[in-house]
Order: structure tokens, then C-alpha cells, then sequence
């Protein structure tokens, strides 16, 4: 279980740029062995780029928190463990045709990758961190 940021944490790391986001997530997604998402009655939230429909991920609750709001306050922030990610996630968002939106700031920046690649990468950082 991963400990809670506080507000001069979260501060900072919401002026990391969307590369810096991607990198902070993956540490801490690997670090505490859950990803964040948000749901609502109907599932996983999406959001769409100009491209690609996409399934946002958080790397702390605070974080997918903080997206609830407006359009969104009725959505819960929900944890998937690293395992499951792996299991059924990336499998299931790219048969979907579905790509991952990488930890959006509040002005819905944020890398767009597909499914495979988001896995590799969170398997790589867990190479390095045994």
C-alpha cells in the first residue's frame, strides 16, 4: 500500500511535464504494485485524444482523485494491482483497440501510448528494481 502524498508532493509533481509523468508513474506503479484508474456505474472511465479512445491511469489515488470532479464527480478512483494490470488489462484494452492515457494533468495532458507498450515498460522497471 502505497503512503499518502501530501500537498507539497502532489504540488510538485503536477508541474512535471507529461515525459516526467510518464517516468514518475512507472516507478510508482511498479513501487507499490497498483495503478489507478476511475469508474463510474458504467466501468472504466475513457477519455479520447484526436486519435485514440483511451483509459486514463494515475499512479497514486490523490492523483485519479483529483479528476473527480465536474463532469466526473460522481466517479470513484479504484486501484488494479500490477498483477491483474498485467493478466487482463493489457490484453483486454488492445483487443478494444484501446490505448492507455499516461497520468493527464488537469489540462488533460498526457502521453498516449498503446497497451503493449505501457506493459513493456512496467515490466522493464521491475527488472531493474529486483
Amino acid at each position: 500500500m502505497a503512503t499518502p502524498l501530501d500537498q507539497t508532493q502532489i504540488d510538485n509533481i503536477n508541474q512535471y511535464d507529461a515525459e516526467k509523468r510518464y517516468k514518475y508513474l512507472i516507478k510508482e506503479v511498479v513501487a507499490n504494485r497498483e495503478i489507478w484508474i476511475l469508474t463510474d456505474e458504467h466501468g472504466c472511465v475513457m477519455l479520447n485524444s484526436e486519435d485514440e479512445d483511451c483509459v486514463p491511469v494515475w499512479p497514486n489515488k490523490e492523483f485519479a482523485e483529483s479528476w473527480a470532479t465536474g463532469d466526473w464527480d460522481h466517479c470513484k478512483a479504484e486501484s488494479i494491482s500490477l498483477n491483474k494490470w498485467h493478466s487482463r488489462w493489457s490484453h483486454g484494452l488492445e483487443d478494444d483497440e484501446l490505448a492507455v492515457a499516461i497520468f493527464p494533468n488537469q489540462d488533460e495532458e498526457g502521453l498516449v501510448i498503446f497497451p503493449d507498450e505501457f506493459d513493456f515498460e512496467l515490466k522493464q522497471q521491475a527488472r531493474k528494481t529486483k
